[in-house]
């Protein structure tokens, strides 16, 4: 690799650069800049030459022509190891550039903030992706540095080798930029796709460009003659499965991700403290509690103590002594929660049955921002959706029966839509305020699932006696009511739409039980 002599530093994000440009200088490397830039490095004190005084061309045309010249694509495409390239340079006075920092316009951020198209335009930049596309190309030679972080790894490289970078740290810079230049065009494409004329936008674009970056390969996918991998996106609006971080366990697998993500994301739904169990992503436990963690935990595990065995397990509230001592003799695969104190790690990691489960750490964050778009995959396509976040509280859902809920059924009812929202259609879910009955899920009617939730909770010794109903979807006929009824559940919440919808409320007025309409379908294919 070739000692860094001249570095190249035009950027939007500023952050860092003055440092940069500093160490840079301190080892005698040239710096060349441009604009905004180039006025921040000197007056931060450090030696700069403007792009302009080394081509020996303007910058022109509102700064959109600046970089855009053969000595700065030649001294950055050249290549160092053949002749006729370093013959071509000298004859037109071309020198090397060994380095660059370039960061793009804001185009991303000004898109995102609803900038009018005139706005947009002016924020793709033309030149930066041109010089980051160049020097990554010529990595062999070149060093190009597109993100901040970069900088102070770079310099302590350059420091401890006398001035030069190696082929290795060039090429992972190199995979970097042509990512970032991916991303911006892809974006860009995107933006444009969008316009329907006149400033308009709609949501779903001509184009749909995603990026996201590999966090492991995995063992096998769902089944052991399945490859896969595990990606996350680029940046994470929100907590979830993959902003966790490990403490102890095997490997995650395929499945185990799908899981977690199904725990995490049911238990997220709970303000009050709360405890998850998941098996094949449907529920088979939740609880909350006033009391403490590990009560919220034990109710969870008592609605259905067979199927937690080897299932997940979701906790909102960091795991503390009492509640690893209830954990530890169960076979689970995963335990998630914001924080375990070393009390609760002391007690897990001494049990025999925890020594390969995985622990995840997901702390909550502040910036948190829930939305982003749901994808789903069929062969040969795509399916895009914003995700189901709508919350309808049973207190504020419509009352179509005679008679009217009791505090104690609408708190058992708001846990029985928020628990049915994450069970697979068609969903029927029995409920009591603080704990799941019953669950029936994926079945292929809905007076299935009732019969289904029913037996499940008959077979575990729950009473379904005056629990509550929700169901993802409306009742097609009178038929999954009366289930419930004769199960002796005394409220119902469910979305309504059905043109049977008077039948069902003259069943549910027939046998006493209060029904809610939501106004709101949860299905979950």
């Amino acid at each position: 690799m070739p000692k860094v002599e001249r570095a190249l530093i035009s950027v939007s994000d500023k952050r860092g650069v003055t440092h940069f440009a500093r160490g840079l200088a301190e080892m005698h490397i040239e710096i060349l800049s441009t604009g905004g830039t180039a006025r921040a490095i000197k007056d931060a004190g450090t030696k700069v030459v403007a792009v302009e005084a080394f081509t020996g061309f303007p910058e022109m045309l509102d700064g959109r022509v600046k970089t855009l010249h053969p000595k700065i694509h030649g001294g950055l495409l050249g290549r160092r190891d053949v002749a006729a390239h370093r013959e071509a340079m000298a004859a037109h006075g071309i020198k090397p550039i060994d380095l660059v920092a370039v960061n793009l316009y804001p185009f991303e951020q000004v898109a995102a903030a609803g900038a009018d198209l005139g706005e947009a335009i002016e924020n793709i930049d033309i030149g930066g992706p041109a010089m980051i596309r160049s020097a990554a190309k010529n990595h062999a030679a070149v060093t190009v540095v597109v993100d901040p972080e970069d900088y102070e790894p770079v310099l302590a490289e350059l420091r401890a080798s006398g001035g030069v970078v190696s082929p290795q740290t060039n090429f992972r810079l190199a995979e970097k930029a042509f990512a970032l230049t991916a991303r911006y065009d892809g974006a860009i494409a995107d933006y444009l796709g969008s316009c329907t004329g006149e400033g308009a936008r709609t949501r779903y674009g001509r184009s749909l460009h995603l990026q996201f970056f590999k966090v492991q390969d995995l063992r096998y996918g769902e089944n052991p003659h399945q490859s896969a991998a595990f990606y996350r996106e680029r940046v994470l609006a929100c907590p979830c499965v993959t902003d966790a971080r490990q403490i102890q366990g095997k490997e995650l697998s395929f499945n185990n991700i799908v899981d977690a993500n199904a725990a995490f994301e049911l238990v997220k739904e709970f303000d009050e403290t709360a405890a998850v169990a998941i098996k094949h992503t449907n529920p088979c436990g939740v609880a909350t509690s006033k009391v403490s963690l590990a009560d919220a935990f034990r109710k969870a595990r008592s609605c259905d103590p067979v199927s937690i065995f080897g299932g997940i397990v979701g906790l909102n509230r960091p795991v503390d002594e009492e509640t690893a001592r209830e954990l530890k003799d169960i076979f689970l695969e995963i335990v998630i929660a914001p924080a375990f104190s070393e009390e609760a790690l002391a007690v897990l990691r001494a049990a025999p049955r925890f020594k390969n489960v995985r622990l995840l750490e997901i702390p909550a964050r502040a910036d948190c921002d829930p939305g982003g778009m749901d994808f789903k995959r069929v062969v040969g396509g795509l399916l895009v959706q914003n995700r189901d976040l709508g919350r309808v509280r049973a207190a504020d859902a419509k009352i179509v029966t005679k008679r009217v809920p009791t505090a104690e059924e609408l708190a058992a009812l708001d846990l029985a839509w928020s628990v049915c929202k994450h069970v697979k259609s068609n969903a029927i879910v029995f409920a009591r305020a603080d704990q799941v009955i019953g669950v029936g899920a994926g079945q292929m009617s809905r007076v299935d699932a009732a019969r289904l939730a029913v037996m499940r909770a008959e077979t575990l010794g729950l009473a379904t006696r005056g629990s509550v109903v929700g169901s993802d979807a409306f009742f097609p006929f009178r038929d999954g009511l009366d289930v419930a009824a004769a199960a002796g559940a005394t409220a119902v919440i469910q979305p309504g739409g059905s043109v049977r919808d008077e039948e069902v409320i003259g069943a549910a007025d027939e046998h006493g039980l209060a029904m809610v309409f939501t106004g709101m379908r949860h299905f979950r294919h």
